[in-house]
């Protein structure tokens, strides 16, 4: 079965890329806690100090994740013009104009879902992004074709 696609990438969709690769990191939980028992810490009689310190900690990284999901939306080429998938029995194609890159289905890293997206983890740091308002009715199809060519510990897509 063999299943295409184009998607257009936004910065609203590769903002939430970023979000749940962040605090899905060491760092990112690392850092939430951080502020957050800095939060807790001023509520126990801690200080002003700590409360400022922890609403920044907190605020810190959605914010500077929003400027980079703008950043790179500006700043990569790729993104300016629709990107066409076809889900194939070996692996994911990705083309635009004369490029044409695949990834077989026994390389993929891992499969993820957000609100708003479908995300095929190539490495530990490069995915493909399907962005369900691109995939419409199409999004149970793609669902089925990665958790039947992916181990079932590997993909953790949610509805």
């Amino acid at each position: 079965m063999e299943l295409e696609f184009n998607i257009k990438m936004t910065a609203g969709i590769l903002y939430d890329y970023l979000l749940r690769h962040t605090y899905n990191s060491a760092s990112g939980l690392i850092g939430t806690g951080v502020g957050a028992l800095m939060v807790i810490w001023f509520f126990a009689g801690g200080g002003i100090p700590f409360l400022i310190a922890g609403v920044v900690i907190l605020l810190y990284l959605p914010w500077t994740l929003f400027i980079k999901s703008r950043q790179q939306m500006l700043n990569t080429p790729a993104f300016r013009q629709p990107l066409h998938y076809k889900l194939t029995e070996e692996g994911i194609e990705v083309s635009q104009g004369e490029t044409v890159q695949t990834q077989p289905w026994g390389q993929m890293y891992k499969a993820v879902s957000t609100t708003k997206s479908i995300i095929v983890y190539t490495s530990p740091v490069n995915a493909s992004i399907f962005p369900k308002s691109d995939l419409r009715e199409l999004t149970p199809q793609v669902i089925r074709i990665i958790s039947t060519h992916m181990p079932p510990d590997k993909v953790k897509i949610r509805w």
